[in-house]
């Protein structure tokens, strides 16, 4: 017999070796096999009747049993497709850790190239254009819950998908009141790992939790699937395959009948678009949360010499009175230029993203469409000339509000730039502070209903980031803090955007006031979901290279059909350049198509190229 093998690679292609008459091996086992002069592990994707003598021989076999059936090799041909990522890639990402005696340290490397996955094709079920009901998006108040409720009611097995080791720790207990819970996340060490994926295989485990790396874990007929706070980032991490947890969530339920839920407090626009004009997702919202009060401190006009708005100081005093915990967010973003006197951001006008301010060329530029214009000196709206990038960071909020309140605690609390010992440190003093000053990531310190006060110092520049996710963030966030306000709390926004409907939404508690005007902005502009993105990244040790391949690439992409192609943006020293994409539903395609003898050039040496579809991180 021969078998074919795919690696971690970035290889779109599988290699032939000769089995060992002594060896039982099937479709979905992992093999040890000679590779580049190494012993490596790779996946068996088929078996075939031959006697090549020149073929090498296979070393060991790495699992008892297959950790893949067809369908689940079925379903990683599509997630290989779809991310433009090799079959090995996938698939060795999305198993269980090999035996530690057999894994290879020496990973052959993990850049992608636009023919990757050549060899799986896009299946029938992507809940992208299947306009069939397959998922229910469970949102509002208790929808965790719901959740249980949902996969108790199944009867079958249930795999349910979390964004970080973190989450999987404090879901674990809650699925055991559903029945015995294998853990297929970090969190836990590797042989735990891979006896939980034999447990659910075994049908020994009533459910399992991971995070995206458990998405093709096996799951019998009449089993659940569900992701859990669908919006988070978490669930697209670095590294192939790029691809969001909710598409494979969507596809592996339809594909296979499964009981599909998503969690979300503010889904994301294309999931809403799915569940309310696209009806391929069922929404259920019913339930309402009791909800802070909210105030919108208007700080349009007001020389801000203070952080502290009188209604944003008026509810802190208030809250350490009654002796509550207080949270002041602030943004480590301050990259957009906006008007003081009427709140205007200077925006692309062809694009209209908030356009990136750079101090040192006194320029403004647009990520996506790469135009850069000279700073101005008046605001194109009103005519002030109190145009400022600034904005209040957290230390010197920190300063004055020790100064305000001398006798409360205060505690600063950036997890995104301070980590190791230091953020141990940081997170030790707020957890025992009356007043915590930090970024987005602070929230995690708070469980529910545990905050007095929620207050945003400068949330516009969260609104300025030249990324059309802006809005969509910002919800996520404020809608975050007001459920970890109580009740009859506050949740102050000083914001020279008062009546943005971002704000309306938060204050109203209605989601329809968000997506309603989002949808339509994202339509007339060709965003997601209407159209959807990809970068193509080309990079080159010399400048002069790197803008000879990108300019052959832009040529390339150019003359495909249906692809609206952006003028190549070159970072700061030269080495790489960007191109921004847009297209229909089968872009993944049409980029493979367009690109593949770029992907075959890469070997001559004339640079590397790189294409990411879906990001959901804007490049900086």
């Amino acid at each position: 017999m021969i078998a074919d093998v795919v690696f971690d690679a970035p290889l779109d292609r599988a290699f032939s070796y000769r089995v060992p008459a002594t060896m039982p091996l099937a479709p979905g086992q992992r093999v040890l096999a000679p590779l580049g002069g190494a012993r490596r592990v790779g996946l068996v994707i088929a078996l075939r009747e031959g006697d090549d003598g020149t073929l090498k021989p296979l070393q060991r076999v790495v699992d008892r049993v297959p950790l893949l059936e067809a369908r689940g090799l079925a379903l990683a041909r599509w997630i290989a497709a779809e991310s433009l990522s090799s079959l090995g890639s996938t698939c060795l990402s999305l198993l269980p850790p090999a035996e530690p005696t057999v894994a290879d340290p020496a990973a052959i490397g993990r850049r992608g190239t636009p023919t990757e996955g050549a060899d799986g094709h896009p299946g029938p079920g992507d809940c992208r254009a299947a306009g069939r009901t397959a998922m229910t998006l469970l949102a509002g108040a208790g929808r965790e819950r719901r959740m249980l409720e949902r996969l108790a009611a199944a009867g079958g097995p249930a795999l349910v998908i979390v964004p970080d080791a973190e989450a999987a720790a404090r879901w674990a207990p809650r699925l055991a009141r559903l029945g015995t819970v294998a853990r297929l996340d970090s969190g836990v060490s590797d042989g735990e790992r891979a006896e939980a994926w034999s447990r659910l295989q075994r049908g020994a485990a009533r459910v399992a939790i991971g995070m995206r790396s458990a998405l093709l874990a096996p799951l019998a007929e009449g089993s659940a699937i569900a992701l859990v706070d669908e919006h988070d980032l978490a669930h697209r991490p670095p590294g192939p395959p790029r691809v969001h947890a909710r598409e494979v969530v969507c596809e592996r339920a339809a594909r296979e009948s499964l009981v599909g839920v998503l969690t979300s407090a503010t889904p994301s626009v294309e999931t809403w678009w799915r569940a309310t004009d696209h009806r391929s997702v069922t929404l259920d919202t019913a339930i309402r949360a009791a909800w802070p009060a909210v105030t919108m401190a208007d700080t349009r006009r007001i020389l801000r010499r203070e952080p502290l708005t009188p209604p944003l100081a008026r509810a802190l005093r208030e809250a350490l009175a009654a002796r509550r915990r207080a949270l002041l967010v602030v943004s480590r973003f301050a990259s957009a230029l906006a008007c003081e006197e009427c709140g205007e951001i200077v925006r692309c006008p062809r694009c209209a993203l908030a356009m990136t301010y750079a101090r040192t060329a006194a320029t403004l530029a647009c990520r996506l469409c790469a135009v850069s214009v000279p700073l101005m000196d008046t605001c194109a709206t009103c005519q002030g000339r109190r145009l400022s990038p600034f904005g209040w960071g957290a230390e010197r909020v920190e300063h004055a509000v020790r100064r305000r309140f001398p006798g409360a605690r205060v505690a600063r609390y950036e997890p995104d730039a301070h980590r190791g010992a230091r953020g141990r440190v940081q997170r030790a003093a707020a957890a025992a502070a009356d007043v915590v000053i930090g970024t987005r990531g602070a929230l995690r310190l708070f469980g529910p209903a545990s905050l007095g006060l929620a207050g945003f110092v400068a949330p516009d520049q969260l609104l300025r980031l030249p990324d059309f996710r802006a809005g969509e963030r910002l919800l996520a966030l404020l809608w975050a803090a007001a459920e970890r306000t109580v009740a009859d709390g506050a949740l102050v926004i000083q914001s020279q955007h008062p009546t943005h409907y971002v704000f309306d939404a938060l204050a109203r508690q209605d989601l329809t006031a968000f997506y309603r005007p989002e949808l339509k902005f994202r339509a007339e502009l060709g965003y997601p979901p209407f159209r959807r993105l990809a970068i193509v990244t080309v990079r080159g040790p010399r400048p002069p290279e790197v803008a000879r391949l990108a300019e052959g690439v832009g040529a390339a992409l150019r003359g495909a059909p249906d692809l609206t192609v952006y003028p190549a943006a070159a970072d700061r020293r030269g080495r790489a350049q960007r191109i921004v994409v847009k297209g229909g539903p089968a872009l993944p395609q049409a980029l493979a198509t367009a690109l593949g003898d770029f992907a075959r050039a890469r070997a001559r040496g004339r640079g590397m190229m790189d294409v990411e579809v879906d990001p959901v991180e804007w490049p900086s």
